[in-house]
């Protein structure tokens, strides 16, 4: 996937979770949530980029919930022994990544890769914890 590529995704991905449920905008772009899906089997590299590119885009509490929840934990549970040296250094390097790891829980992480998450993650504003 070309950088061209996964920014279009990032965008219609964006496009589709900032419109109404139900919405002709949601429906027409039903498709990406399926595509951003498949990344995490057949190119977990370019999910990570979509990922890092979602949180630049867009740190909303809204899409920063669905981006935690979604594919930052789908790819942590998969592919966390190969990413958490890269997910280490973002959180160290930007506040706001330490935050968006707070919103993803242990799923099948394994206990190694989820205590390293912990270990960088800043909770404050999830799950009832003050900022």
């Amino acid at each position: 996937m070309m950088q061209d590529e996964i920014s279009s995704t990032a965008d219609a991905w964006l496009r589709y979770w900032h419109a109404p449920a139900g919405s002709p905008t949601r429906e027409r772009l039903d498709w990406v949530s399926d595509h951003v899906r498949d990344l995490l089997d057949r190119e977990p590299e370019e999910l990570w980029k979509f990922i890092l590119l979602v949180h630049r885009k867009d740190q909303s509490p809204a899409i920063q919930q669905i981006l935690a929840a979604g594919p930052l934990e789908d790819l942590l549970a998969k592919h966390g022994q190969i990413f958490i040296e890269r997910i280490e250094h973002e959180a160290a390097t930007d506040p706001a990544f330490a935050l968006l790891l707070g919103g993803v829980w242990k799923n099948r992480m394994n206990d190694h890769v989820w205590a390293r998450i912990q270990a960088v993650w800043d909770r404050r504003g999830w799950d009832g914890i003050p900022k």
